[in-house]
């Protein structure tokens, strides 16, 4: 939908069409952009937390496993054979416990990924954004459309942190880790595409100022307010 978008704006830009502005159009890119760094904040801190627990009871339970290893090591040969089958299961429960608490930690590293790259986006946009309201080669109207297609990006983004919170809030339900999984690669995927659609249109935009600029031999200076280098 995003990309639909992304092309109707190229068309609508370089037609110079009449567009309807942003505050008619719903949620702002600010109000959504404010949800957006709300989410990402409480999903950081509640991963760091979770994380930071769970690697003590990684500790843990390598301590106790490396204790009951030493202590099977020291057993005679006769004593294990009435020892070492209650000991067994022990161990077995020790390392299935260990391997579980590291794949929730891999689960909880992956979440801290996808937010990361959303605080990316948002960085992104916000200089874009920026940006281009000084640009004086695009018009109010056009300003106003790229609100529009920046919200839409932007709302996709804020809905991505519910299917997270959803991963992290599974932890304490039955959800099983393929589902768990599969929530977390579609957050993931959508991610990765709300970035792309921002990235790309931020280059379109800058593209279509810089072909006007060129026009009035005006290029330098649109360089220099992008931060492009200049001949």
């Amino acid at each position: 939908m995003m990309k639909r978008y992304i092309k109707i704006m190229a068309i609508v830009l370089c037609c110079s069409l009449t567009v309807v502005p942003a505050s008619q159009s719903g949620a702002t890119p600010v109000a959504i952009l404010e949800i957006i760094k709300a989410g990402i904040k409480k999903v950081i801190k509640a991963v760091d937390l979770q994380i930071q627990r769970l690697q003590n009871e990684t500790i843990w339970l390598q301590n106790a496993q490396k204790t009951l290893e030493n202590t099977l090591s020291k057993l005679k040969l006769d004593e294990i054979s009435d020892w070492t089958q209650r000991q067994k299961t022990l161990y077995k429960d020790y390392f299935e416990e260990l391997a579980k608490v590291k794949s929730i930690i891999s689960y909880y590293q992956r979440i801290r990924e996808i937010s990361q790259k959303q605080v990316r986006l948002v960085e992104q946009y916000q200089r874009a954004w920026n940006l281009l309201r000084q640009d004086k080669y695009f018009t109010a109207d056009e300003l106003g459309y790229m609100a529009k297609v920046y919200s839409g990006i932007l709302d996709e983004s804020a809905k991505n942190l519910d299917q997270i919170f959803l991963v992290i809030n599974s932890f304490t339900t039955q959800m099983s880790d393929a589902k768990r999984l599969e929530i977390i690669n579609a957050a993931a995927d959508q991610v990765d595409a709300n970035y792309y659609d921002l990235t790309r249109f931020n280059k379109q935009n800058i593209m279509l100022s810089l072909q006007r600029a060129k026009e009035n031999n005006d290029v330098d200076v649109v360089k220099k307010l992008y931060g492009l280098p200049t001949n």
